[in-house]
Protein backbone atom coordinates (compact mmCIF):
# COMPACT_ATOMS: atom_id res chain seq x y z
CA UNK A 1 0.00 0.00 0.00
CA UNK A 2 1.80 3.33 -0.95
CA UNK A 3 1.35 6.22 1.23
CA UNK A 4 -1.20 8.96 1.07
CA UNK A 5 -0.35 12.19 -0.75
CA UNK A 6 -0.34 14.05 3.56
CA UNK A 7 2.24 11.49 4.10
CA UNK A 8 4.34 12.00 1.31
CA UNK A 9 4.51 15.53 1.68
CA UNK A 10 5.78 15.40 5.29
CA UNK A 11 8.98 13.38 4.40
CA UNK A 12 12.08 15.16 4.26
CA UNK A 13 14.94 14.59 1.41
CA UNK A 14 18.13 14.80 2.23
CA UNK A 15 21.38 14.52 0.31
CA UNK A 16 24.21 13.01 1.91
CA UNK A 17 27.48 14.00 0.48
CA UNK A 18 30.28 11.21 1.99
CA UNK A 19 33.40 10.45 0.21
CA UNK A 20 34.06 7.29 2.72
CA UNK A 21 31.60 4.76 0.97
CA UNK A 22 31.36 2.83 3.63
CA UNK A 23 30.77 5.50 6.39
CA UNK A 24 28.03 6.86 3.70
CA UNK A 25 26.32 3.32 3.27
CA UNK A 26 26.02 2.82 7.32
CA UNK A 27 24.59 6.51 7.59
CA UNK A 28 21.79 5.93 4.93
CA UNK A 29 21.02 2.42 6.20
CA UNK A 30 20.33 4.00 9.68
CA UNK A 31 18.71 6.51 8.44
CA UNK A 32 16.14 4.67 6.27
CA UNK A 33 14.77 3.17 8.98
CA UNK A 34 13.11 6.19 9.62
CA UNK A 35 10.10 7.27 7.49
CA UNK A 36 10.30 10.53 7.93
CA UNK A 37 13.99 10.84 5.79
CA UNK A 38 13.99 10.04 2.04
CA UNK A 39 18.10 9.50 1.79
CA UNK A 40 19.99 10.24 -1.36
CA UNK A 41 24.09 9.95 -1.43
CA UNK A 42 26.87 11.75 -3.22
CA UNK A 43 30.06 12.02 -3.34
CA UNK A 44 32.16 15.19 -1.23
CA UNK A 45 33.10 17.60 -4.08
CA UNK A 46 31.10 20.22 -5.21
CA UNK A 47 30.48 19.47 -9.09
CA UNK A 48 28.47 15.50 -6.95
CA UNK A 49 26.84 17.98 -4.70
CA UNK A 50 25.40 19.91 -7.44
CA UNK A 51 24.57 17.64 -9.76
CA UNK A 52 23.04 16.01 -7.24
CA UNK A 53 20.64 18.73 -5.75
CA UNK A 54 19.83 19.65 -9.83
CA UNK A 55 18.32 15.89 -10.18
CA UNK A 56 16.51 16.32 -6.84
CA UNK A 57 16.08 19.44 -4.19
CA UNK A 58 16.27 17.77 -0.85
CA UNK A 59 15.25 19.60 2.32
CA UNK A 60 18.48 19.46 3.90
CA UNK A 61 22.65 18.14 2.82
CA UNK A 62 24.50 16.69 4.97
CA UNK A 63 27.98 17.18 4.54
CA UNK A 64 30.53 14.65 6.06
CA UNK A 65 34.63 15.91 6.86
CA UNK A 66 36.40 13.52 4.32
CA UNK A 67 39.47 12.72 6.70
CA UNK A 68 41.34 12.94 3.70
CA UNK A 69 40.45 15.99 2.86
CA UNK A 70 41.70 19.58 4.59
CA UNK A 71 39.37 21.90 6.37
CA UNK A 72 39.56 24.29 4.12
CA UNK A 73 38.89 22.03 1.25
CA UNK A 74 35.77 20.89 2.99
CA UNK A 75 34.94 24.29 3.69
CA UNK A 76 35.28 25.34 -0.16
CA UNK A 77 32.71 22.74 -1.21
CA UNK A 78 30.36 23.89 1.55
CA UNK A 79 30.70 27.94 0.85
CA UNK A 80 30.60 26.68 -2.98
CA UNK A 81 27.19 24.67 -2.69
CA UNK A 82 25.56 27.31 -0.33
CA UNK A 83 25.94 30.32 -2.74
CA UNK A 84 23.84 28.15 -5.45
CA UNK A 85 21.81 26.93 -3.29
CA UNK A 86 21.49 28.90 -0.11
CA UNK A 87 17.74 28.00 0.70
CA UNK A 88 18.82 24.68 1.55
CA UNK A 89 19.88 24.13 5.05
CA UNK A 90 23.54 22.32 5.46
CA UNK A 91 24.64 20.23 8.36
CA UNK A 92 28.25 19.56 8.58
CA UNK A 93 29.38 16.04 10.63
CA UNK A 94 33.09 16.15 11.97
CA UNK A 95 35.10 14.18 13.95
CA UNK A 96 36.64 16.91 15.91
CA UNK A 97 35.02 20.59 16.29
CA UNK A 98 38.26 23.19 17.05
CA UNK A 99 37.35 27.22 16.92
CA UNK A 100 38.66 27.72 13.37
CA UNK A 101 36.60 24.94 11.89
CA UNK A 102 33.15 26.41 13.83
CA UNK A 103 33.82 29.65 12.73
CA UNK A 104 34.65 28.80 8.75
CA UNK A 105 31.46 26.60 9.04
CA UNK A 106 28.78 28.55 9.69
CA UNK A 107 30.59 31.30 7.80
CA UNK A 108 30.43 29.62 4.86
CA UNK A 109 26.80 28.45 5.42
CA UNK A 110 26.36 25.69 7.30
CA UNK A 111 23.21 25.52 10.01
CA UNK A 112 24.42 22.99 12.01
CA UNK A 113 27.92 20.98 13.45
CA UNK A 114 27.21 17.54 14.49
CA UNK A 115 30.59 15.88 16.36
CA UNK A 116 29.85 12.26 15.12
CA UNK A 117 31.60 10.45 17.66
CA UNK A 118 30.00 12.26 20.81
CA UNK A 119 25.98 11.30 19.89
CA UNK A 120 24.18 8.62 18.43
CA UNK A 121 21.59 8.38 15.98
CA UNK A 122 18.94 9.38 17.85
CA UNK A 123 20.33 12.61 18.18
CA UNK A 124 21.77 12.92 14.65
CA UNK A 125 17.81 13.01 13.64
CA UNK A 126 16.73 15.36 15.69
CA UNK A 127 19.79 17.51 14.79
CA UNK A 128 18.70 17.06 11.16
CA UNK A 129 14.82 17.54 12.05
CA UNK A 130 15.79 21.12 13.60
CA UNK A 131 17.63 22.12 10.89
CA UNK A 132 15.15 21.20 8.53
CA UNK A 133 12.51 23.21 10.42
CA UNK A 134 14.89 26.27 10.32
CA UNK A 135 16.41 25.97 13.62
CA UNK A 136 20.71 26.67 14.01
CA UNK A 137 22.24 23.18 15.83
CA UNK A 138 25.26 23.99 17.85
CA UNK A 139 26.44 22.85 21.45
CA UNK A 140 27.82 25.02 23.95
CA UNK A 141 31.04 24.97 23.32
CA UNK A 142 30.45 25.87 19.51
CA UNK A 143 28.40 28.74 20.55
CA UNK A 144 31.05 30.03 22.68
CA UNK A 145 33.53 30.45 19.67
CA UNK A 146 30.82 32.28 17.44
CA UNK A 147 29.93 34.30 20.72
CA UNK A 148 33.76 35.30 20.86
CA UNK A 149 34.16 36.00 17.63
CA UNK A 150 31.45 38.68 17.86
CA UNK A 151 32.23 40.23 20.61
CA UNK A 152 35.66 40.97 19.78
CA UNK A 153 36.96 44.40 18.36
CA UNK A 154 38.12 43.43 14.44
CA UNK A 155 41.24 44.87 13.61
CA UNK A 156 43.05 45.30 10.41
CA UNK A 157 46.74 44.77 9.16
CA UNK A 158 47.31 47.62 6.45
CA UNK A 159 50.55 47.06 4.74
CA UNK A 160 52.06 48.98 2.73
CA UNK A 161 54.06 47.40 -0.85
CA UNK A 162 56.86 46.28 0.69
CA UNK A 163 54.87 44.34 3.29
CA UNK A 164 55.95 46.98 6.18
CA UNK A 165 53.45 47.28 8.96
CA UNK A 166 52.45 51.25 9.13
CA UNK A 167 50.15 51.50 11.73
CA UNK A 168 50.22 50.84 15.92
CA UNK A 169 47.61 47.99 16.66
CA UNK A 170 45.21 50.14 18.61
CA UNK A 171 45.27 52.46 14.65
CA UNK A 172 45.04 48.90 13.27
CA UNK A 173 41.48 48.51 14.72
CA UNK A 174 40.28 52.09 14.24
CA UNK A 175 40.69 51.67 10.65
CA UNK A 176 38.98 48.29 10.97
CA UNK A 177 35.84 49.74 12.68
CA UNK A 178 35.84 52.79 9.81
CA UNK A 179 35.67 50.22 7.34
CA UNK A 180 32.91 48.58 9.04
CA UNK A 181 30.90 52.15 8.35
CA UNK A 182 31.48 53.27 12.48
CA UNK A 183 31.46 57.06 13.43
CA UNK A 184 34.00 58.70 15.54
CA UNK A 185 31.57 58.59 18.77
CA UNK A 186 30.69 54.45 18.07
CA UNK A 187 34.47 53.75 17.57
CA UNK A 188 34.68 55.70 21.02
CA UNK A 189 32.17 53.76 22.39
CA UNK A 190 33.70 50.17 21.27
CA UNK A 191 37.52 51.00 22.65
CA UNK A 192 36.43 52.77 25.59
CA UNK A 193 38.39 55.67 24.60
CA UNK A 194 37.02 59.80 24.40
CA UNK A 195 35.85 61.01 20.56
CA UNK A 196 38.94 63.10 21.02
CA UNK A 197 41.30 60.51 21.03
CA UNK A 198 39.80 58.77 18.50
CA UNK A 199 40.13 62.50 15.87
CA UNK A 200 43.53 62.59 17.60
CA UNK A 201 43.87 58.49 16.37
CA UNK A 202 42.68 59.31 12.38
CA UNK A 203 44.64 62.40 12.25
CA UNK A 204 47.51 59.99 12.68
CA UNK A 205 46.41 57.66 10.38
CA UNK A 206 45.27 60.01 7.61
CA UNK A 207 49.10 61.55 7.78
CA UNK A 208 51.30 57.79 7.83
CA UNK A 209 48.94 57.28 5.08
CA UNK A 210 49.08 60.29 2.71
CA UNK A 211 45.23 60.23 2.58
CA UNK A 212 42.72 63.01 3.79
CA UNK A 213 39.22 61.69 4.28
CA UNK A 214 37.38 58.56 5.41
CA UNK A 215 36.55 57.18 2.22
CA UNK A 216 39.94 57.42 1.34
CA UNK A 217 41.00 55.17 4.31
CA UNK A 218 38.44 52.62 3.48
CA UNK A 219 39.58 52.28 -0.12
CA UNK A 220 42.62 51.56 1.11
CA UNK A 221 41.81 49.58 4.17
CA UNK A 222 40.15 47.37 1.30
CA UNK A 223 43.17 47.43 -0.87
CA UNK A 224 45.88 46.81 1.76
CA UNK A 225 44.14 45.61 5.00
CA UNK A 226 44.53 41.98 6.10
CA UNK A 227 42.25 41.21 8.65
CA UNK A 228 43.29 39.56 11.94
CA UNK A 229 42.56 38.28 15.29
CA UNK A 230 41.45 41.10 17.49
CA UNK A 231 43.95 41.84 20.56
CA UNK A 232 41.19 43.53 22.47
CA UNK A 233 37.61 42.88 23.34
CA UNK A 234 35.50 45.96 24.10
CA UNK A 235 37.84 48.71 26.26
CA UNK A 236 39.94 46.20 27.02
CA UNK A 237 42.86 44.69 26.27
CA UNK A 238 42.68 40.38 25.49
CA UNK A 239 45.44 39.01 28.08
CA UNK A 240 47.53 36.01 26.68
CA UNK A 241 47.10 32.94 27.85
CA UNK A 242 48.07 32.13 31.84
CA UNK A 243 47.97 36.09 32.12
Amino acid sequence: MSPSPAATSNIIGVLIADSNRMQAQLLTSALRRHPEFHITTCQMDTLSILQAVSAKLPRIAVLSLNSTASVSETVMILRRFHLSYPEIPKVLLVDTCDRELVVSAFRAGARGIFPIPDANLRLLCKCLLRVAAGQIWANTEQLNYIMDLISEVPSLRVLNSRGTILLTPREEQVVALVAEGLGNRQIAGELNLSEHTIKKYLYHIFEKLGISTRVELVLYAVNNGDPRQAEWLTGARRLPPGA
